[in-house]
Formats: structure tokens, sequence, C-alpha cells
């Protein structure tokens, strides 16, 4: 019938992908970067070797689709540091950088041209009178957490959509000791970083998305049940049997109509096949 582990299909609430694990912390490397926000840009295809041995296919090619992802560099602009507690983790610290593009801005507002634009100004005076506060919670985080991530957003302008509204993620510090970590972070305030410092090509990823939305959807599409024979009375795309007479209601692990799409979902072990520049003037591929 379909997962129930995705229970309950229905809309997303927002249209970004959400890290809900990020990789195990190694304190042995060296500070790196754990996560990249990309827009899907189209499909193509490869032709590969398959070194398999008991596959049918081993040591043949095959043609398999892959997927492009535009991915403008991303701008570093705030630290958050995180405790752990009993019930997981809480944010202890949050460090903004001192000057914010307006593509993030807008992100702080629901209508931007009717708005008086007045984020973070208020907060920039930290640092024009005295950066002592700044200071005093940058060794906060140093002292108390244990967990460091990079606030970043992207450079929507880039792509060529509608939208100028950046998307704005917390990527989470891997590697070296936390006051390593949130010197790391700080260094990258206002810079810019790209995907290739990121990963690598052959690299395995875990890639985070939404779903295309199909809308209402009955059964047959939506849990992949068999449809009834040819001859049934009122219809046949239907669930033969929702239940028994008792217990007198619907489980909840009865196949039935409903959203289909549009759900947030994570896919494991994607490789990267190649990391290009980009068509411009200074690089034609």
């Amino acid at each position: 019938h379909g997962s129930l582990g995705f229970l309950p299909r229905k809309r997303c609430v927002r249209h970004r992908g959400k890290v809900k694990k990020f990789p195990k912390d190694d304190a042995s490397k060296p500070v790196h970067l754990t996560a990249f926000m990309g827009y899907k840009a189209g499909m193509t295809h490869i032709c590969r070797d398959v070194d398999k041995p008991g596959s049918k296919v081993h040591k043949k090619e095959v043609v398999e689709a892959v997927s492009i992802l535009e991915t403008p560099p991303m701008v570093a602009v705030g630290v958050v540091g995180y405790i752990e507690t009993p019930r997981g983790l809480r944010s202890l610290s949050t460090v903004w950088a001192q000057h914010l593009n307006d593509e993030v801005k807008r992100r702080f507002y629901k209508n931007w041209y009717r708005s008086k634009k007045k984020a973070f100004t208020q907060y920039v005076k930290k640092y024009a009178d005295e950066k002592k506060t700044i200071a005093e919670d940058i060794a906060r985080i140093k002292k108390h957490c244990t967990v460091v991530r990079l606030l970043a957003h992207t450079q929507i302008r880039k792509i060529g959509l509608r939208n100028k509204k950046a998307h704005l993620m917390e990527i989470q510090l891997n590697g070296g000791t936390v006051s390593e970590k949130v010197d790391f972070a700080t260094s990258q305030f206002e810079k810019q970083f790209t995907v290739d410092s990121v990963f690598s090509q052959d690299e395995m990823v875990d890639v985070i998305g939404i779903t295309r939305g199909k809308g209402y959807e009955g059964v047959v599409k939506r849990f992949g049940i068999t449809r009834l024979p040819r001859k049934t009375h009122r219809g046949l795309r239907k669930v033969g049997c929702i239940g028994a007479w008792h217990p007198s209601r619907v489980s909840w692990t009865v196949a039935r109509t409903g959203q289909l799409g549009y759900h947030h979902r994570t896919e494991i072990n994607k490789k990267i096949y190649r990391l290009g520049k980009g068509i411009t003037a200074e690089n034609k591929v």
C-alpha cells in the first residue's frame, strides 16, 4: 500500500528542504561545512560501466537519469551555537554579520516593498557603538556550546527565477574544537563560498527537497493498490473493503484518497558525477 512511515501525507509547510540530521562530528578532522543549497535546473542522462558481480548488467554499460542542480555561491551571514539538553539541542546564542544583503532581508518580511525595511537596523548599532556585546556572544558560544552552525543564504537573483527572496539555512560545522568552529564561522562572515568547497566529485551525498505536487489523488495512484475487477458496481479504482463492522471506525492503515506530492523527502546515497563551473564569459565549457 505504500509506507506508513511517511504519514501524514499532507502538503509541507515550507517549500525548502530542512536538514534534520547532519553528519556525525569528528574532531580529528579540520573544520568544514557539511551542506549546501541549490536549485534543480533539469535533468539529463549519463552512460556508465557497471561493476557489480552477480548482476545481469555486470561489465555492461547502462544509461541512468541524473539531475542538474544550479548552485550559485552562498553567503555566510551568521553563526548559531547550540547546547545539549535532556530534550535535545537548544540554541543558546546567535551572532549576525554587520552587513546583510537585501536578498536575505526580504526573508524577514511578508511584503517587502510596503515595509519600512528596518530589519537589523538596531542590531547593526552593536557593531557601530562597541563590539563588546558581539564579542560577549561569541565568547558564550565558545564556552558553553557543543554544536556550531553557520547561517548562510543563497543568491537567488543569480538564477533568473521570479523570486527575489533568498533562502536562509543553517549549515553545521564539523571537525576541530568548538573554538575553531566559531573562529571559522566569523572569518566567513559576508563572504561567499562555493559548492566545490563543500563537496567533491564522486562523493556520495544525501539530497533533501520537496516533491512535485500532484494535488488530490485516488487510492490507486496514491498507494498503488490493485484495481477491482471490471464488472464492479460503483467504480473500480477503490478499496474493496475499508474495514470490518467492528471496531466501528476506519483504521489509519487503510488506503484513502487525499493529497499526493508536495511532501518533504530525503533521498540517500546520490553520487556527484560532475561539479561544473557554468557557462560564463571567462569560463566557456
